[in-house]
């Protein structure tokens, strides 16, 4: 019934020469995806056994899923697949397995669920195996009741088996239904007082399935040749009028299609009778694609993503533009790319990384953004051989960073909801002003007779709201959860996750929690900042990310809220700046004076932050206005 190769790409028939089967991917079937990653190991894959050569291809066991940020989720958290099934049968399911990464035994035990039962426990692959690098695979039997219809393959840590690694691991999942007696079909229960329809002899029910497929077959084939032809004459009369590229997007009740305006107002008729203008930007050809990138060249990628590459190129007027180009050949990351398209189309504000027009020639879905020339704010931060920022820089960055998403959570009827808010999807310009970009995930916040968005889990691990992670419900508090560690990953400049450090320290947002409440958040201080950061600053903006990581939604304050109080650490180190001139003996009581008698000259209080909820005491922010106004002055309110 399913054949999936787990962690992998799909395996077609002529790929796996003994059986030529089919292996899908796995991730449509999981609860969650991002709850496994995918790793790879494309040498010396061997068999352990002779008699496995058979049972799947090495491809299977080159690739496998192992679970995502294990020392940060509780422990009962689990690699979910599910799966349609009918009830009353027998089943047999084969998991695969392949250790690529361990060399010893006792470094990854784990559990096995069918349908909510443990299968197996202290499941070791590498004892199994007979070793790193050898395929394997285990034969479970599971009998389906018939009130049930799903079945539930689940892999989870098994903590008291007192492993190196609580991860788990698995390279190919197969599902077999098995007959009693004889028959495969799947009859539906009868309602109460009416009778069922009587067993017949194995031999006869063979014959009628026969019969029954043959004709089955033969219709199949016949619609299917209608539908062919009916939708081949369909196209060829569209091509007429249409180039092939993009399915039309409906955008705010619109169409945006291959006829809209080549300068820009994307205008088309309301299939409802109304006619909506969408500005989507300047159309270009693909020639002028092509030439702003050098025919795609690979020296250009300065980005990658599943939907395909990133080019740095410059358009006619000799303007600098970040192409983003879909995989031709890949349907990956197309409904994000929509998403985008739709976003951007309706968004405009000096924070939010701006779209400049489109490309849709030749089946090519290409997007062209304002280049940003300091890439990403994660670039500056670590990993890369760039000169760190100043703590001034930081600061202004995380505060242009916030009136974006203060203006997506204002800016719209409804608000959106970013979804993906992380260091790499803040850009910085020439100026390093700072601005969200990707807006693949957002979504549309909850209606005003609702509280959350009831959606599947999206984002990246590390920055994830665990409140979304447990309920599946998206607030606009899950992108203040995932700025709160984008704001403790500016302070300390390190990955958010980092398996190779010691256990307590893997997770940024526990690790700098665990300082920043004992108020000693400077302990893991970016050392290059030392000598050149306000400490009063400092000691604030570590206020601000602890509100944003608060357990509960309703306890994080709004994203206006933690841009007014950015402001103020703002305020703070440019006082003491000031003030000090050179000398570090300048205490942060000073500046905290000196910024006070400032604001008081202009009749004016410092914020502080409301212990209960870490709200603003003030009712106003001045951020979030000037970010409104951007918003409307773009639109032309």
């Amino acid at each position: 019934m399913y054949r999936l190769n787990v962690g992998g790409s799909e395996i077609n028939p002529s790929q796996d020469s003994d059986l030529w089967r089919t292996w899908e991917v796995d991730s449509s079937y999981m609860i969650t995806a991002n709850a496994g990653f995918e790793i790879k190991n494309s040498s010396n894959i061997t068999y352990s056994s002779v008699n496995d050569s058979s049972v799947a291809p090495l491809l299977v066991y080159e690739s496998a899923r192992t679970m995502s940020n294990t020392e940060v989720l509780e422990k009962k958290f689990n690699m979910s697949w599910k799966f349609g099934v009918d009830p009353d049968f027998d089943y047999l399911i084969r998991l695969h397995f392949c250790e690529l990464v361990y060399d010893m035994e006792n470094q990854r035990i784990f559990r096995i669920y069918i349908n909510n039962r443990t299968a197996a426990d202290n499941f070791n692959v590498f004892v199994r195996a007979g070793g790193k690098n050898k395929g394997y695979h285990q034969d479970f039997f599971d009998v389906v009741s018939p009130k049930v219809d799903t079945l539930w393959i689940q892999l989870g840590p098994d903590t008291a088996a007192g492993a190196a690694g609580t991860d788990a691991l698995l390279s190919g999942l197969e599902i077999f239904k098995l007959s009693r007696n004889g028959n495969l079909a799947y009859v539906e229960k009868y309602g109460r007082g009416v009778s069922s329809p009587r067993r017949r002899s194995s031999k006869t029910q063979l014959l009628w399935v026969g019969v029954g497929a043959g004709i089955a077959s033969v219709a199949i084939l016949a619609t299917l040749l209608f539908c062919f032809c009916n939708r081949w004459r369909q196209k060829s009369r569209e091509t007429k009028n249409n180039p092939a590229g993009w399915r039309p997007l409906f955008l705010n009740g619109s169409i945006v299609n291959s006829t809209a305006n080549a300068k820009g107002a994307a205008g088309s008729q309301n299939p409802y009778g109304s006619v909506a203008s969408i500005r989507v930007g300047k159309r270009f050809m693909l020639a002028e694609i092509r030439a702003a990138t050098n025919n795609f060249d690979e020296s250009l990628v300065i980005g990658l993503g599943g939907f395909g590459k990133v080019y740095k190129g410059e358009i006619d007027d000799g303007t600098l533009v970040a192409i983003k180009r879909a995989n031709p050949q890949s349907q990956q990351g197309l409904a994000e790319f929509e998403t985008e398209i739709e976003m951007l189309s309706k968004l405009r504000h000096r924070h939010l990384v701006s779209l400049i027009g489109f490309c849709e020639e030749q089946n090519e879905m290409i997007l062209v953004y304002e280049y940003m020339a300091n890439g990403t704010l994660r670039s500056h931060l670590f990993g890369s051989d760039l000169p760190p920022l100043t703590w001034k820089l930081r600061v202004e960055a995380c505060i242009g960073a916030a009136r974006g998403l203060h203006y997506l959570h204002t800016g719209a009827e409804r608000g959106i909801i970013h979804r993906d808010v992380k260091t790499t999807n803040i850009l910085l310009d020439e100026n390093f002003v700072a601005k969200m970009s990707d807006f693949g995930l957002s979504k549309t916040g909850p209606a005003l007779d609702h509280t959350h968005v009831s959606t599947a889990v999206k984002g990246s691990f590390g920055y994830l709201d665990p409140e979304y992670f447990r309920r599946q419900q998206l607030t606009e508090k899950s992108d203040v959860y995932s700025f709160g560690v984008v704001l403790f990953e500016v302070v300390c400049a390190r990955a958010v996750i980092n398996p190779t450090l010691p256990k307590d320290q893997i997770n940024l947002a526990e690790w700098a929690m665990k300082w920043q409440r004992q108020r000693a958040l400077e302990t893991i201080l970016d050392p290059r900042l030392e000598g050149s950061y306000c400490p009063e600053s400092l000691k604030k903006f570590g206020e601000i990310a602890e509100k944003c990581l608060a357990d509960e939604g309703k306890s994080r304050p709004t994203l206006g809220e933690v841009l007014w109080h950015l402001e103020y650490v703002l305020q703070l180190h440019e006082a003491w700046m000031r003030t000090n001139a050179g000398d570090n003996s300048f205490t942060s009581s000073q500046a905290f004076g000196a910024l006070v008698e400032g604001e008081a000259e202009e009749g004016e209080g410092p914020p502080s932050l409301d212990e209960e909820t870490g709200c603003s005491r003030k009712s106003t922010t001045r951020g979030s206005n000037e970010s409104t106004e951007d918003g409307a002055e773009m639109h032309g309110h």
